[in-house]
């Protein structure tokens, strides 16, 4: 059984930043890919970012220079460091484990809200 579990969305100024934190509890195999999704009203969902336990990333282009995903294995925890927010970037930002990159994740957390002002 893997949980996730999100925190640190909110309401920011666009060139703000925001920090979003995730736990993650389960196996190695299990949480080895820990990312980041968004979906936005209207929108499909899209891969923000991941990181794999040995720590190769992945961006989306929209977010590249402003996004850092990071991990901290020993405490299976990932962190999405949000700098120069656009209003864009609004949307409920879910964390998402699983065991291979290739593949969509099968766990997720709750999300939640970051709203960036204009």
């Amino acid at each position: 059984q893997v949980h996730v579990e999100e925190s640190g969305g909110g309401l920011v100024q666009a060139g703000g930043s925001l920090r979003l934190s995730c736990a993650a509890s389960g196996s190695i195999f299990s949480t080895n890919v820990l990312g980041w999704y968004r979906q936005a009203p209207g929108k499909e969902r899209e891969l923000v970012a991941r990181i794999t336990r040995a720590g190769i990333t992945k961006y989306i282009d929209s977010v590249k220079g402003r996004f850092t995903i990071s991990r901290d294995n020993a405490k299976n925890t990932v962190y999405l460091q949000m700098n120069s927010l656009k209003p864009e970037d609004t949307a409920v930002y879910y964390c998402t484990a699983g065991p291979n990159k290739d593949y969509d994740p099968p766990y997720w957390g709750q999300g939640t809200q970051v709203t960036v002002s204009s």
